[in-house]
């Protein structure tokens, strides 16, 4: 079985203007839509929309974390919350105008009692399941809640996969995950230096490696993704034509993808295939991408 965690999962509430936004005036809308989600949450939906099952675990609070919950049992994704007693999940509103701005809530807090029924969740986990952790931690958690989950679970068989930035991905290598996701970007952040051609991308994610990860997929944004795998071995895809509609998601989704793959197959060059093809569905689509469409991309690469 797949677990995704998600700490502090949301409501997106999305509101587009025709016009520019004027602060400290009334605005009115064009359209909006609400989305449902979080890192861990888009994983677990792209995955069901492959056909593959996986249990979403975290925190949820309130009425809005009712919605969310029920949002993604209505989508046949098996839900594992822990509801916590005050507060209410967020709701992050984005503003679509001439520019993008974005007002992201804090979100309940999570007390100790509640993290250590995560744990004993957690512990039902066993050799051959998935974890993944993606996302940033909430502050009223430990900031070395990742390291605490993963010392936990790391001798029993269980794959990792994180996808998170700089330190607190860095802390986590020591566990050797199975799948780690920075992007170009993140990946010169973390060694302080600027990536601009696919031998220094390789040459850093190579130590990552080195550090303690398994397999290392860079994501680049238009310039498409590479996986340097526990192998040794170096694949790198474009990415397919399509009109960008919405960013939120598209790196969840390529996890997802990739996970797909690999459990289909067992293939990391159609691993990486899927991932970039499942992430490049959602860049296209205005929700998470559906498995028709992230298969029909997938024939084009």
């Amino acid at each position: 079985m797949i677990y995704t965690v998600t700490f502090n999962p949301a409501i997106d509430y999305i509101v587009r203007l025709d016009k520019p936004l004027l602060p400290g005036m009334t605005n009115r809308s064009a359209s909006e839509d609400c989305f449902f989600g979080g890192k861990g949450i888009n994983v677990s939906r792209v995955l069901k929309n492959l056909g593959i099952e996986s249990t979403a675990l975290g925190f949820a609070a309130g009425f809005t974390g009712d919605a969310i919950i029920r949002s993604i049992v209505d989508e046949g994704v098996i839900a594992d919350f822990i509801m916590l007693p005050e507060g209410m999940s967020r709701i992050n509103v984005k503003i679509k105008s001439t520019q993008e701005t974005e007002i992201n809530a804090q979100g309940p807090r999570i007390s100790t009692e509640a993290l250590d029924k995560l744990l004993e969740k957690l512990d039902a986990l066993r050799a051959g399941d998935t974890l993944v952790l993606a996302g940033s931690i909430p502050g009223s958690l430990p900031d070395n809640v990742y390291e605490i989950i993963l010392d936990r679970l790391k001798d029993r068989g269980v794959m990792f996969v994180v996808d998170a930035t700089k330190d607190l991905l860095l802390k986590v290598l020591k566990f050797h995950p199975f799948l780690i996701k920075p992007n170009n970007h993140e990946l010169g952040e973390m060694f302080g230096v600027e990536l601009k051609t696919d031998e220094e991308i390789e040459a850093y994610a190579g130590k990552l490696q080195q550090m303690g990860a398994r397999n290392v997929l860079v994501s680049m944004a238009g310039d498409g993704a590479m996986l340097i795998t526990e192998k040794g071995d170096r694949y790198r895809v474009g990415v397919p034509k399509g009109v960008v509609k919405n960013s939120v998601g598209a790196g969840d989704s390529m996890v997802a993808g990739f996970i797909a793959g690999y459990m289909e197959t067992g293939d990391y060059r159609v691993a990486l295939n899927m991932g970039t093809a499942a992430g490049s569905a959602t860049a296209f689509s205005d929700d998470l991408a559906t498995g028709e469409l992230i298969r029909s991309i997938y024939e084009t690469l």
